[in-house]
């Protein structure tokens, strides 16, 4: 991987891994971020406990075995950040879900970001990663970052989709803190969901335009209709994004469940590392 450019202050980052090769990126990019940014790194992999049930002591024993083994996992990547001179602490947290370990841990070290991989394997594996993604994004008060299999990070072109919330303006403020400290491209795209709000996402890239010209920054708009997670992973593949920035607000009932299912879909089919800003965070 290129050496990164540090793009913002993060003293601490939460990287989290479930073992598998498909999450070796994930870590990749904090390690990277890390050693330029000066940070430290909080390397965590979830087990899933079982209850103390005497009915279930072989697989308590194979709970136990695979403790031992995440440990030896991260303790593996202590070499590479050694190399980059970058402080690691390894965890492995014992929960009852991936999401209630990773946001117990998030609480306690209080991270500038959460870093998170994404798999490759079936479209119900897929799903599944997102809806913990999508869950921790919700639940969660601290920025995301999401990075696939075999994407190298980087921050040449960024991309930030916004509909003009204060949460997807939240992200429109990190993406022009990342384009002005490392000179990235950057492009902005609105969508709305029929031509008759068009006028409104026309009106949320009027005035990002206007925010990046105050910013001595150069903006390519986009202003799309339809599906937004399937305009937004369009102009995405098109343009050959390297970082796509999304914002998120922290909701409850249906409306998490919607942000989760959009948030979800994008996550699952962007080309590119995906970071998503949280308002209440920012």
């Amino acid at each position: 991987m290129e050496k990164l450019l540090c793009p913002t202050k993060l003293e601490k980052l939460l990287a989290c891994t479930d073992g598998s090769p498909d999450s070796e990126e994930a870590v990749k990019a904090a390690l990277a971020l890390a050693n330029a940014c000066n940070s430290k790194v909080y390397l965590m992999e979830v087990i899933e406990e079982l209850p103390l049930d005497p009915e279930l002591f072989p697989l308590q024993e194979a709970v136990v075995q695979r403790e031992r083994q995440a440990l030896e996992y991260l303790d593996s990547w202590k070499v590479e950040a050694h190399k980059l001179g970058v402080s690691l602490e390894t965890r492995v947290v014992l929960s009852e879900t991936p999401f209630t370990g990773i946001i117990g841990a998030a609480q306690e070290i209080q991270p500038d970001l959460i870093v998170m991989g994404r798999h490759g394997g079936s479209r119900l594996y897929r799903l599944f990663m997102g809806n913990v993604t999508a869950r921790v994004i919700i639940h969660s008060p601290f920025n995301v970052l999401v990075v696939p299999k075999d994407v190298s990070l980087d921050f040449k072109e960024i991309m930030i989709a916004s509909d003009g919330s204060p949460a997807s303006y939240a992200a429109w403020e990190e993406a022009v803190k990342f384009a002005q400290r490392l000179g990235s491209r950057l492009i902005a795209i609105s969508v709305a969901v029929s031509e008759q709000e068009m006028p409104v996402a026309q009106g949320v890239i009027d005035k990002l335009k206007s925010d990046a010209a105050r910013a001595g920054l150069k903006l390519e708009a986009l202003v799309r209709s339809g599906r937004p997670y399937e305009a937004i992973l369009q102009a995405a593949t098109e343009r050959k994004v390297d970082l796509l920035v999304m914002g998120a607000l922290g909701l409850s009932g249906l409306k998490a469940f919607l942000l989760g299912s959009v948030t979800e879909r994008v996550i699952a089919g962007a080309p590119c590392a995906v970071l998503v800003v949280k308002e209440a965070f920012h």
